[in-house]
């Protein structure tokens, strides 16, 4: 159900979200993930070349190039600073995906780290990218994609379109070394849920036990929840069977516990999502306006003929404070947020006022229910 509320005088609206939608059946897969078997993250420091005149003359700029051609076997003068406004200096990252053999591919982002105007038909140079624990596991290289681009005039106006100095390369990084995963260092697996809470788990549990034929109450067990967020399965050692039973595990469905009751404030846009378990105890809340108009006009002010003075003109303000009638409404025991909603809606509060109500709210203990602030 969606309730939309805007103030005229305001730049901006308020809405909210009431969310009354029943739990639906879901898959394990889109619920949980399994121990052990994620992503990496990789990062590098290269040089991108060929820009046309958009790169930078920075000293690690410069100390990086001479490194770069020391390792062809050339060798320049310390004395020597070469011009290489057509090299970059840059940081590139990626993400590894579980499962990633050597010989596969991945894409890359490269970012400029120093002063370079754009890395627009730049090319990378082989990077070697490197995990948390320092060893290298893709090596990186190919020419850049940028979006953005950026123009300057003689006289140093400039124009810029979105991020020149941020490009991708799509396949840009050949996988050098596979990361070992989770899937089969024991007996069992453990299912990590997205949203830890006590009763999925349990609701999770009992759904594999049911659909494998394992039945608790006589000891037999395939799935143990072993806290809010993980539950414990018991899995066939044989890759090939271990594959096969993941497989059909993430595809069983089962229905998860309600959400925890929430209001989700966010402050900048003027978003509030209510949970459908969120009620209300007996309160009484009133809301009223001020308003302040502050005028400001100037007037001139003569001497008087017989008298010996100068014309001058003096600042005059005005200030008129008008305070709206209040209005007060009054709720009973176990109310739901719905009601405050519509109630809010007939006054006509504006969203700095609604937030305020429910903080009030909260403050006075009235508001079952978690408040949550982005």
């Amino acid at each position: 159900m969606l309730f939309s509320l805007i103030k005229r005088p305001l730049a901006w609206s308020l809405v909210l979200v009431f969310c009354a939608f029943p739990t639906s059946a879901q898959r394990i897969k889109d619920l949980a993930s399994i121990q052990g078997v994620r992503s990496n993250q990789l990062v590098g420091y290269g040089l991108v070349v060929g820009l046309p005149g958009t790169g930078e003359q920075s000293p690690f700029t410069e100390q990086s190039f001479r490194t770069m051609l020391s390792n062809f076997g050339i060798a320049l003068d310390a004395n020597v600073k070469p011009k290489i406004k057509n090299v970059a200096a840059v940081a590139v990252h990626a993400e590894l995906p579980p499962f990633m053999k050597p010989g596969q591919r991945i894409d890359i982002t490269v970012s400029s780290v120093g002063e370079a105007g754009s890395l627009q038909g730049g090319t990378l140079l082989q990077t070697f990218l490197r995990g948390l624990d320092g060893e290298v596991y893709a090596v990186a290289q190919g020419s850049l994609v940028v979006s953005g681009f950026g123009a300057e005039g003689a006289d140093g106006s400039r124009i810029v379109s979105n991020t020149p100095t941020v490009g991708r390369i799509a396949n840009g990084a050949l996988v050098e070394r596979a990361v070992p995963t989770g899937l089969m260092q024991n007996d069992f697996l453990t299912l990590n849920l997205n949203y830890p809470d006590f009763s999925t788990a349990k609701a999770l549990a009992d759904t594999i036990n049911m659909r494998l034929g394992a039945d608790p109450q006589k000891g037999f067990t395939l799935a143990t929840p072993i806290d809010a967020a993980s539950v414990r399965v018991s899995a066939p050692r044989e890759v090939g069977q271990r594959v096969g039973f993941v497989a059909t595990l993430e595809n069983f469905e089962f229905t998860p516990a309600d959400a925890p009751a929430r209001v989700i404030i966010n402050s900048r846009t003027g978003t509030i999502v209510i949970g459908k378990d969120v009620r209300l105890l007996p309160a009484a809340i009133t809301h009223g306006g001020l308003t302040v108009t502050i005028s400001e006009y100037q007037t001139v002010s003569q001497p008087n003929a017989l008298a010996d003075g100068q014309t001058v003109v003096t600042n005059q303000s005005i200030v008129d404070v008008n305070l709206d009638d209040s209005r007060m409404f009054k709720f009973d025991p176990g109310v739901s947020l719905e009601t405050l909603v519509q109630a809010v809606n007939e006054v006509g509060a504006a969203p700095g006022d609604l937030m305020a109500i429910l903080e009030a709210l909260r403050e006075a203990g009235a508001l079952q229910g978690e408040l949550i602030v982005i």
